[in-house]
């Protein structure tokens, strides 16, 4: 048997926030790290749902500390909002995990295309406001676990039409955010490390998990064959949303989870199974295409880090080179 949720250690005293805690993996997250005594915010973009959801812990888990906060990834207002609730704060995890996909084309708030702006640019500036309140210089064993896709792997960063005004296929801007992610959670660790901080940053993706994910974007088109095909295959081929959080829960919270590492399932097609460390996309250790969306990142979002760069190489360090 693999690493599974009964291998959590004991959470008591540690505080995470989970975005998207309302539903499938950051549900089923929120429900495992309660069990094992973890204070969980439950970052939501409706209250309402996060509230029901949070009684359906607390069925399960009697003394879950469970809070609900209102956060819309899809509005850097209602980030700076739900950032600034939380400050001062001790925090111990980030679990960037809301998001959305294979949407027709929208705009957030700000004028993001929806899937780079919730799953991407939501969870960048997300991160840098709450960078201060994961004690970068404390002896805490924090980290930031961002969770990406397989899909990631059909991913590649437009720049020239990264909001993809000019032309648009809903698995193709999904695949682009996803790619973000890993992108992101890499260079986080790189400049993390080069400032010395006590802060880990992983990339994780929960394989073919049973969620809502799957039926928002037939739901959103009227594909209602579609959408009764993704209701098959969740039933016949994905595993469940619970052992779909493994891979975020073990870099949550298992002692040997590396920083700058990917985690997925290590069964079929690395679509169930139990969480193992796994290589990434080529494109994903392209140092050069991470600063660049750093830097486009951190102008669109008006959020800026307060890291060092790391030293300027195209070249993947040991640790890279080996999960490859």
């Amino acid at each position: 048997m693999g690493w599974t949720a009964d291998d959590i250690p004991d959470q008591r005293g540690r505080t995470v926030v989970v975005t998207g805690a309302n539903s499938g993996i950051g549900l089923e997250a929120t429900r495992e790290l309660a069990r094992n005594g973890a204070s969980v915010i439950m970052a939501c973009r409706s209250t309402d749902r996060g509230e029901a959801a949070a009684r359906e812990v607390r069925a399960d888990v009697s003394d879950a500390d469970l809070r609900v906060e209102a956060c819309d990834l899809g509005s850097l207002e209602s980030i700076r909002a739900f950032a600034e609730r939380i400050d001062g704060d001790e925090l111990d995890v980030l679990v960037n995990n809301a998001g959305v996909m294979a949407i027709p084309r929208s705009e957030t708030d700000d004028g993001f295309e929806t899937q780079f702006g919730v799953n991407h640019l939501g969870h960048f500036a997300l991160t840098g406001l709450l960078l201060e309140c994961l004690g970068l210089e404390d002896e805490r064993d924090s980290r930031i676990v961002t969770v990406s896709s397989g899909m990631h792997e059909r991913g590649e960063i437009d720049f020239d039409d990264l909001h993809r005004e000019a032309s648009y296929d809903p698995w193709d801007a999904y695949a682009q955010s996803k790619l973000a992610n890993v992108l992101f959670a890499y260079e986080l660790e790189r400049r993390l490390l080069t400032a010395d901080a006590n802060v880990k940053s992983v990339a994780v993706h929960p394989g073919y998990a049973n969620t809502r994910l799957q039926s928002r974007g037939p739901e959103q088109r009227g594909q209602r064959f579609r959408k009764a095909a993704m209701w098959v295959m969740n039933a016949v081929v994905a595993q469940s949303a619970a052992q779909g959080a493994l891979p975020t829960l073990y870099a949550a919270t298992a002692p040997d989870a590396e920083g700058g590492a990917y985690y997925g399932p290590g069964g079929l097609a690395n679509m169930r199974g139990s969480p193992e460390r796994q290589a990434s996309s080529d494109r994903s250790y392209d140092r050069e295409t991470a600063r660049r969306l750093w830097a486009v990142s951190s102008e669109s979002t008006g959020v800026t880090y307060d890291l060092p760069e790391p030293a300027s190489t195209s070249e993947a360090s040991a640790s890279e080179r080996s999960a490859r």
